[in-house]
């Protein structure tokens, strides 16, 4: 099991791509909250309001999630990042195994 970490402009894009990567059973759960983040982009530092995803998934789809994120970001460059989770609760593991691909 792992998550992905992703940030969005708004919580309807968060929903779109989250609730896309759920249809296609490429992830069988996905957290979204509002966040400020601070970074430098082009040439500046920019303060925004965004969203972030937790995308709860098997460790073989993550090439899958990344090309579709890549697909259908909004954003230039998408935060994509792969956190491994070393330890989860039975019951857990085999509600996320049953419910993704």
């Amino acid at each position: 099991m792992i998550f992905i970490y992703s940030t969005f402009p708004n919580k309807k894009e968060a929903k779109r791509i989250g609730e896309n990567l759920i249809k296609k059973k490429l992830a069988a759960c996905i957290n979204i909250f509002p966040i400020e983040s601070i970074y430098f982009w082009q040439k500046r530092i920019v303060k925004d309001k965004e969203f972030a995803a937790i995308i709860k998934t098997k460790k073989k789809n993550f090439k899958k999630i990344e090309k579709f994120i890549l697909e259908n970001h909004p954003y230039e460059v998408p935060c994509i990042l792969q956190i491994e989770i070393k330890k989860a609760n039975k019951k857990y593991l085999k509600w996320l195994n049953k419910n993704t691909v």
